[in-house]
Parts: structure tokens; C-alpha cells; sequence
């Protein structure tokens, strides 16, 4: 097998920091149909929040949304806008550069595709494929990294620089804004306005000496306000070293705490070879040149001291290049038209790297393709046996099992992506009265690709060892037979030359999406203007993946994997109304209800109607209380229907095997039941526990869209008596979420397969694993199906405080906290199995981590001239899901300084800051994917500095 081991808050009008950063209330979203000023500061009139299409005050939102400035993402010193926002407590984590998924690993059992280098936005847990990401309101094309085709937005192909603000709508939102809006939206808001020069440039290095990070930014702004014209453009480079496992004493043995193999979890692909022939298992007592001799050179192969150790040779952290460009331009071609052209070009280099090649060849390598059918001559010029080992593939018996041989002298595999992404938005907008009431229209295009290509060095080509290792009869030039049993440093450069091949993988994802939107004022009530909001969307995706023509052959001797692609389109209506009910009397200083229902018709699947329903309750005007109902669609994705076999080699333990920790010894019923499923009686099969076992996910045309409930209720309390007194912002804030998801798309969890197999002799489960004749697996079916039920409530709270200016400064304290009620996952009734209730565990393979609780703190002094911020990160302890580990609790400590002079007008600022002050290592994980502890949820091991210098007109 293949072994290596692979991060609610609601806006209201005054200053907020989450997750050691600026969070302000929902301001002016600077969609094409919401003008702004110079300042970028829209007109009351002209507001658009993020969860709603009608313009109204940002004060008074009645859904819970977050907005991260440009200068709370700069107080983070961090260079991913992923990075930023997996910080939010109620982030789930997701992809990022600090996951070594280096496609080795195959397709994940989702059917989101390997997106080695992207980094995403994971909102309630609920995975990346269920937040939608939106600039400027309108979708933006899904990322990928020619390793499948992924369902979400890669924030990686998102110039840093362009963006102003980002808005977190945390409640579902489809009808509004269509698939994919489960868990909520972000909604990236683009630089519509700016005079002048802004730059700044960052260099960030860790206290061991790496990881080393640069960053620069430049954007320039011209507003032409006689001609009505306004342009911004800007660009962006970004270049972070990688961290190796070798450098962290963490990540230097596949098991937490270990010094050596004998812990366990290290490979019996070994550079000396280990052979399972003849009824031994042997390998090498030292490297041999030339052909060994047989039994002179051979002892037979012990796991305890004989295993390789694999994990020095990942990421902690993958190397990222990145460069891009934006521009923004608007043209008022009359006093209520305009037009509006967006361009966004991002360009990402990236690297990730595994081990040595593990070659596994015979008939129980479970590689699935020819590699277990090579037979190894007897005229093999190194072949020290005597006779023929021979698979069985011709007919004759098999007399040897496997040979597995670590490819040391190919060098590491390293996976290199190279990944471009295009974008072109054209809009026309304007306004028009009906009477007393003002109406605003919009009609939108926008244009996305995303080209990704991956090469992979180091594999190899099974036809040609198949040469290689027959008949020497057979193998002419340019064959040269191969030394698959003299050690390490037994093959040479002309064997290499030979069986070996770059990989070269592609993959493509191209979004063409149009929109038109119509809003305004119907009539008008005692409280207030009844509001209504229109539109239409018609929006067509494609993507493709392309694996290298070997590996579509099933020559390759890494994971084999299939070709895919495929489209859908989609038409879809919306209507939105806003009502005011009452206001300005006794215990109703406001309250107001709000609706939408959107209908889709898919050409994948058929039509489907969405609604949602929300009010606002002002008893007072420093008190507001607000409550909301919302069905959301999540519509299958190209990659789930359409995905080619992939297998995905999971850390989960076999309970068939007589290792420890497995059953077969201790429970004559699973005993029983392991036999019947092609188990050895006699207890040979004895494969150590943690790890990895392929998984065959594929896609199905069959899928129907999930489909989602969303309960949400909270209260902000902002009081008029303090500001002005003793503080120029105050508010205490709380949000109660509750999110039922139905038909979810996943595989059966191969360890449920395992287990109803093993312990209930599951007809359909013991057919979804197939065993090699030695009792080892070679593989799971987990074909993608509408299976699961999820459930998940929660609460987030927030609260704010800012002094009144005293000494030319103010003092802010702010705490955002989450609390993870439940998050149960409900297979179906024929499964026969109970909720699994991951609140407060590790998931692991692949890596997540539930914790009930999480709080972000801030505390710092500001003036123009100087300042510094001190911020807490705390994430509660997880139970790993093996019933032994327990995954501590884990607090961050981040400081950052800033000094800008008065004498050179403030404009030049020098920035200082550490993150992981206190040097905290992440918990250890002994059933995680990647190096021992979980990317998705905490740091790099090690301390982070950064220093950065910024100009600002």
C-alpha cells in the first residue's frame, strides 16, 4: 500500500476583531449594483448585505453574517486568505497548504478530487463543497489541481490584494443564491474604489529556520469623477517555502512519541526488499551487488526492525508560488447607467512530495492492475530462487505472494502543479423611479477557467518491469533486465532509465454564468417600504480530468486512478419580499419579516424549489432579536457524477487480522465471519494495525441533490448608555444554528464496512471487500450514493468593546467563541448502524477535528502612530475515535506591533508580529492521515515571525 500520512458570528454597525482580526458589520456589498464612494462607503439607499437583494440598513440585518476587513486580514501576518478565515471559530477547518496531500493518497471517498496546493473554506463542519463562494456576489469558477475535479472554490486562485472586505453569511442561503449555500456563503468584495498607491511588502520565517514567506502586494486607484469613470488595478506575489517532517520532532516516525519502527506504523516496503515467496517471508541481511545468494544473504523479515520509515520525507508545510493581477473598472455612461468590467488573472506553482516509490508486485500486492500479475523469471539474470515466481496469471500455481521494494535510488515522488486561473465579469447596472420609489436592475456575465496540470516524477511503468523482470530472452534493447532483489543501490541508472516515467496529469473547470436582477420599493406601509427583489440565473459548468495515458491504462505503479468529465446546466428563478411590519411603538421599536423561494431546474437531475423565511424584532432600540427558517440545495457535482474509479488509501485497521488489536484471536464470531470473507483459518494473516487500505470511490450519474434545513435565532445587545461614557463600541451577541441535512453524497465509511462484516456478517458489506488468497485486502468499494443524514447545532457569541480615544489612542477587547452542540452523522436504517457522533472527536483519515469549543481573543492599544495586539487562540480537547488517544486542549498566543510615524504623515507603516508565541506544538494524532497531527485544525509545529513594511496614500 501506498504510505503516506496525510482549520457565527453576526454583522452589526459597530467594530469587531475575530480570530485576531477586524470583523465589522455587513457593510455596502460593492456588487455592480451597489454603487460606492471614493471612500468605500455606499449611500443608505445604495446598501446590498450579504443574505439579502434588497437594499436595506446594515444595521438592522436579520441574518448572521461576519465581514473581515483588508486591515483585520493584514493584522493575521498571514498570506492565505484560506488561512484567515479557517481561523473563524465556526470554520470547520478544510484544505490548505499545510495538508502534504501529495495524490498519492488517490481520489478521496467524497468525489472531490485531489486539489493538491488549493486551500478552501470549510463553514459548520459541513465540508468546502457546501459553503459557496462568491466576488463581488457572483460565482467565481471551482479550483482543481489535475487530481480530480473538486466541488468548491480554490482561495488560493484569488489575488490577496483585490480584496476588500469578506462577508460570512453563516445560515443557508440557496434560495437567495442557489447550490451549494448550506452551510452558508462568503462572499469575496472586490476593490471597487481606491486613490492612489497602496503596497506593502512581508517577509515571515519560523524559529527553526523555514518556512520562509514573501509576500508583496501593489494596487493603484484612479477616480475620474467628471467623466464618471474609475479604475483599480493591482498585483500580487507570493512565495512560501516548505517545512519538512524530518525538521519537526512531531512528525519524524509514522507514530506519535516514537524513536524507532518497533512502535509501529512504518512500511514493509523496505529499501532492501522484503519477499514473500516460496512460504518466507525474507529480505536481506545487507545490500548485495549483483545477484544475491540464496539463503546465505537472506534472514527472514521482522516489521519491529526491519520497516522503513517513511515519514521524514513529507511536508509539514508544501512550497507555494503565487502570482496574479486584478482590475477593476467602471464607466457611467449616463447619470443612472453603468458599466463595469472585472478581470482576475492568478497563476499557482506548488509542490507537494511523498517517500521513496513503495513497489508492490504479485498476486496480493492489491495494486489492482498488472503490477499483480508480473511473474519474476528464473532467467532474470538476479533472480537468486532458482524457479520461476510465478502470480498464477498464466495459469500455472502462484508460488510467491508478494515483493515489495522501496524505489530509494528514483528519488523522492514529488507532485509539482502548475495551475492558472482566468475570470472575466462584464455588468451593466443603473436605476429608474416608479413614482416616489427608486428601482435598481443589474444584468450580469462572468466567464471563469481553471487549467491545472501535475506532473509527478518518480513512478514507474508496470509493462515495462513486467519486461524487465521475464524471460532475459525477451528483454532486448532497449529493455534492461532489473535487479529487484540486491538492496538498496541495487538498481541502476540504465534499469531506471528504462521503467520509469514523469506522470503527467490535467484537469480543467470552466464556469459561464449569466444573471440579471431587479429590485425596489412595491408600496409603502406605516413602518416602512415593502421591498422586492427578482432575478433569473442561467449558469453552465464543465470540468475534466485527464490522467496521464499510463495510468488511464492501469500501468503505473502509484494509485490508479480514471478519467472523468462531464457538465451540467442549470435555470433558475428567485423572488425576495421584505415587509415592515411594525415600528416606533411600545416594546416594537422595529419588526420585520422577510421571504424568498427560488426554483431550479437542473439538467442533471430534474427541478427543485427552495424557501426561506426570517424576521427582526427591535424591542428597544439598543436590543434587537432576529430568528430564520432556510431550505437549501446542494446539487450533485461534476466530480460526483461523474468521477472515474479512484482508489483512496485510508489509515483504518483491518479487524480480520491476528496482529494485535485486531479480532480474530479473541472472537470466534468474527473469527467465523473473517473466514467466510476469504481470510486464512490458520491465522497467517497478520497485517499490523494503523495502516493504509485502498478505498475505490467512483462517481454516480444516479445521485440526487441534497437537501438541508436550517434553524436559526440570536440577539445582539449594543447599549446607547455606555458609548460615549466609558466606551465607543459595546455589543454582546449570541446565535443559536441548527442545520438537518438530508440524501448526503458520500461513500460507506470503509471502517463500517469492515466492521458489519467482521462482527454481523453483512451480506452487502462482505461484498464490498475483496481480499487477496493471503487474507489482505485489496480493496473496499465505496461508490458514491445519496446516503447520510447529518444533524448539527451549535452556538456562537461575540463580544465587543472599545474605549472612547484617551492619551491619542483606544483599547479593544474582543472574545468570539463556538460551542458545537452536536454533529451526528445518520447512516441509513438498512445499515443497522447508530449515529456517529463526532462532536468532540478526531475524525481522522481523512483529517477533522470536532471540537465543542473554540474562542478567539483580542486584546490591543491603537493610535495612528503606534499600536500592538495581543490575540488568544483556544480550541477545546478532541477524542481520537480508536476509543484510547485524547487530543489535549490547545491554546495559540499571536503578538503583532506596528509603528507609523506622524513625520512621515502616517502613510509608511513597519509592522512586527509573532504567531505561536508561546512555540505550541499541535496535539499528537495517532490516527490522522497526515504527519501526526491535524492540518485542517491547528499550526505548523513552531514559532512564526513576520515583519512587513506598508504605504498608503
Amino acid at each position: 500500500m501506498h504510505d503516506i500520512k496525510l482549520a457565527k458570528l453576526a454583522g452589526i454597525a459597530t467594530l469587531a476583531l475575530i480570530a485576531g482580526l477586524s470583523a465589522v458589520p455587513a457593510q455596502a456589498q460593492e456588487t455592480p449594483a451597489a454603487d460606492s464612494t471614493a471612500q468605500g462607503t455606499a449611500p443608505v439607499d445604495d446598501v446590498v448585505v450579504t443574505g439579502s437583494r434588497i437594499r436595506r440598513s446594515p444595521l438592522d440585518q436579520d441574518k448572521p453574517v461576519t465581514t473581515v476587513d483588508e486591515a483585520a486580514i493584514a493584522k493575521t501576518g498571514l498570506s492565505s486568505i484560506a488561512d484567515v478565515l479557517q481561523r473563524l471559530p465556526s470554520a470547520g477547518g478544510g484544505l490548505n497548504t499545510k495538508v502534504n496531500n501529495a495524490g498519492n493518497i488517490g481520489g478521496p471517498p467524497d468525489g472531490t478530487g485531489v486539489s493538491s496546493g488549493s486551500a478552501e473554506i470549510d463553514l459548520r463542519y459541513l465540508a468546502a463543497k457546501r459553503t459557496l463562494v462568491l466576488v463581488d456576489g457572483l460565482r467565481f469558477v471551482n479550483g482543481s489541481a489535475a487530481g480530480g475535479i473538486p466541488a468548491s472554490v480554490d482561495l488560493n486562485e484569488l489575488p490577496t490584494n483585490m480584496i476588500e472586505r469578506i462577508e460570512v453569511l453563516q445560515s443557508g442561503a440557496s434560495p437567495l443564491y442557489g447550490s451549494d449555500a448550506v452551510a452558508g456563503v462568503v462572499n469575496i468584495i472586490t476593490k471597487q474604489a481606491q486613490v492612489g498607491l497602496k503596497a506593502s511588502a512581508q517577509f515571515g520565517t519560523y524559529r527553526q529556520g523555514d518556512g520562509h514567506t514573501q509576500n508583496y502586494e501593489a494596487s493603484y486607484g484612479i477616480q475620474a469623477p467628471d467623466s464618471g469613470t474609475s479604475v483599480v488595478f493591482g498585483g500580487y506575489y507570493t512565495k512560501q517555502e516548505g517545512v519538512k517532517t524530518a525538521d519537526r520532532s512531531t512528525s519524524q516516525f509514522p507514530t506519535p512519541g516514537a524513536t524507532s519502527c518497533a512502535a509501529g506504523g512504518c512500511s514493509s516496503a523496505i529499501p532492501n526488499g522484503r519477499f514473500d515467496v516460496l512460504g518466507m517471508s525474507l529480505t536481506l541481511k545487507a545490500p548485495v551487488a549483483g545477484k544475491p545468494v540464496y539463503p546465505t544473504d537472506f534472514k527472514n523479515y521482522s516489521s519491529a526492525t526491519d520497516s522503513f520509515n517513511f515519514a521524514p520525507y513529507n511536508y509539514l508545510l508544501t512550497p507555494s508560488e503565487r502570482y496574479g493581477g486584478f482590475f477593476n473598472f467602471k464607466q457611467a455612461l449616463t447619470d443612472n447607467i453603468n458599466m463595469r468590467v472585472k478581470l482576475v488573472y492568478n497563476h499557482r506553482h506548488s509542490r507537494t512530495e511523498a517517500a521513496f516509490l513503495p513497489l508492490f508486485i504479485g498476486p496480493d500486492a492489491g495494486n489492482g492492475n498488472l503490477l499483480d500479475t508480473i511473474s519474476v523469471d528464473v532467467t532474470n539474470p538476479y533472480n537468486p530462487f532458482g524457479v520461476t515466481l510465478s502470480s498464477g496469471a498464466d495459469g500455472t500455481p502462484a508460488n510467491y505472494s508478494t515483493i515489495r521494494r522501496r524505489f530509494v535510488e528514483g528519488g523522492q515522488r514529488i507532485f509539482t502543479q502548475n495551475v492558472d486561473t482566468m475570470s472575466a465579469t462584464m455588468t451593466f447596472d443603473g436605476s429608474f423611479h416608479i413614482g416616489d420609489h427608486k428601482w435598481y436592475w443589474d444584468v450580469n456575465g462572468v466567464y471563469g477557467i481553471n487549467d491545472a496540470h501535475q506532473i509527478f516524477t518518480g513512478n514507474l511503468n508496470a509493462a515495462k518491469l513486467t519486461q524487465a523482470l521475464g524471460p532475459v530472452s525477451a528483454c532486448t534493447a532497449p529493455c534492461v533486465p532489473f535487479n529487484i532483489f540486491g538492496g538498496a543501490g541495487s538498481i541502476t541508472k540504465a534499469m531506471l532509465d528504462f521503467v520509469t516515467f514523469d506522470e503527467r496529469d490535467r484537469s480543467s473547470q470552466r464556469l459561464a454564468d449569466f444573471t440579471a436582477n431587479l429590485s425596489g420599493d412595491l408600496f409603502e406601509l406605516p413602518a416602512g417600504p415593502v421591498g422586492i427583489a427578482i432575478g433569473y440565473e442561467h449558469r453552465d459548468q464543465y470540468a475534466s480530468y485527464d490522467p496521464d495515458p499510463i495510468i488511464v491504462a492501469g500501468l503505473g505503479a502509484d494509485v490508479p486512478t480514471s478519467p472523468a468529465r462531464g457538465g451540467f446546466n442549470v435555470d433558475e428563478f428567485y423572488g425576495e419580499l421584505h415587509v415592515p411590519i411594525l415600528k416606533e411603538i411600545p416594546f416594537i421599536e422595529k419588526l420585520e419579516f422577510d421571504g424568498a423561494v427560488r426554483h431550479s431546474n437542473y439538467s442533471s437531475f430534474g427541478s427543485n424549489t427552495t424557501f426561506t423565511a426570517s424576521g427582526l424584532w427591535k424591542p428597544v432600540p439598543d436590543l434587537l432579536f432576529r430568528g430564520g427558517y432556510a431550505e437549501s440545495l446542494r446539487a450533485p457535482s461534476i466530480g460526483e457524477l461523474y468521477a472515474g474509479l479512484s482508489r483512496f488509501d485510508a489509515t483504518i485497521n483491518d479487524p480480520c487480522t491476528s496482529a494485535a488489536g485486531g479480532s480474530f484471536q479473541t472472537n470466534a464470531t468474527v473469527r467465523a465471519n473473517c473466514i467466510a470473507n476469504g481470510v486464512p483459518a490458520n491465522g497467517s494473516y497478520a497485517e499490523p494495525q494503523g495502516g493504509q487500505l485502498g478505498v475505490f470511490s467512483q462517481g454516480n450519474t444516479a445521485l440526487k441533490p441534497e437537501t438541508a434545513v436550517t434553524w436559526t435565532a440570536g440577539g445582539v445587545y449594543s447599549p446607547s448608555w455606555a458609548r460615549g461614557g466609558w466606551a465607543s463600541a459595546l455589543s454582546l451577541e449570541v446565535n443559536y444554528y441548527s442545520i438537518a441535512l438530508k440524501n448526503a453524497i458520500d461513500s460507506v465509511p470503509a471502517t463500517l464496512t469492515l466492521t458489519r462484516c467482521a462482527f454481523d456478517a453483512d451480506p452487502i458489506s462482505c461484498a464490498a471487500i475483496k481480499r487477496n488468497s493471503n487474507g489482505s485486502i485489496a480493496g473496499i468499494n465505496g461508490r458514491l450514493l445519496n446516503l447520510n443524514a447529518i444533524n448539527t447545532e451549535g452556538v456562537d457569541a461575540s463580544f465587543i468593546y472599545r474605549s472612547p480615544e484617551f492619551s491619542g489612542g483606544t483599547v479593544g477587547l474582543t472574545a468570539n467563541a463556538a460551542w458545537l452542540i452536536r454533529y451526528d452523522v445518520l447512516p441509513p436504517a438498512d445499515l443497522g448502524s447508530p449515529p456517529v457522533k463526532l462532536a468532540g472527536t478526531e475524525r481522522g483519515s481523512p483529517d477533522q477535528a470536532y471540537p465543542r469549543f473554540k474562542l478567539n481573543a483580542t486584546i490591543d492599544w491603537s493610535t495612528r502612530a503606534y499600536g500592538a495586539s495581543f490575540t488568544g487562540r483556544y480550541i477545546s480537547s478532541v477524542a481520537e475515535r480508536d476509543g484510547v488517544h485524547r487530543m489535549g486542549s490547545t491554546f495559540y498566543g499571536d503578538i503583532q506591533l506596528y509603528l507609523s510615524p506622524s513625520w512621515m504623515d502616517n502613510r509608511w507603516r513597519l509592522t512586527l508580529g509573532v504567531n505561536n508565541l508561546f512555540n505550541k506544538n499541535p496535539p499528537a494524532c495517532f490516527t490522522c492521515d497526515s504527519a501526526n497531527y491535524d492540518p485542517t485544525t491547528y499550526d505548523v509545529p513552531g514559532q512564526f515571525g513576520y515583519a512587513r513594511l506598508s504605504f498608503g496614500l
